[in-house]
């Protein structure tokens, strides 16, 4: 069968082939005197994103998500989560990749990571903790306008 439509350009292709957690890490090093306070932490979550090229058109997707809640100066806990995937990407043009790679396949993963964050949060003996959506599309046109400037600034 032909990888080409009809006017002959390459068949697009986006194909999920895994979806697994990388790595990842919980450390509650104030318990348990941290469940003897009154529970109204200081939450902060950071999220990013990368990947690299494994084979021709097939890509290691990864999102990044650092957790930490404090009590006070304590670190109540620390959660640590590194959500992989890997996509077999086809037939798009270089504009199109970078929207596939660091939008729509962080937001596939995205739901995998904040319920590896619940599962370990709650395991920990804190209450759940769910993580608001994040939009990848936000966060890569930041990155974008980021590496633009950098350019510029090397010029002049």
């Amino acid at each position: 069968m032909s990888t080409q439509d009809q006017a002959g350009a390459p068949e697009k292709q986006l194909v999920i082939q895994k979806i697994y957690l990388k790595d990842a890490s919980f450390e509650s090093p104030s318990a348990p005197d941290v469940f003897t306070k009154s529970w109204q932490p200081e939450v902060s979550v950071e999220v990013n994103t990368g990947n690299k090229r494994i084979a021709e058109d097939v890509f290691e997707v990864q999102v990044n998500i650092t957790v930490t809640a404090k009590l006070g100066d304590k670190t109540a806990f620390l959660n640590e989560v590194q959500q992989c995937g890997i996509f077999t990407v086809k037939g798009f043009n270089e504009q199109e990749m970078v929207g596939i790679l660091g939008s729509y396949c962080p937001n596939i993963l995205f739901p995998y990571a904040r319920e590896a964050i619940s599962d370990f949060v709650g395991k920990g003996g804190f209450p759940q903790l769910l993580l608001a959506p994040v939009n990848f599309d936000a966060l890569l046109a930041q990155h974008l306008e980021q590496q633009r400037k950098a350019k510029e600034t090397k010029v002049h």
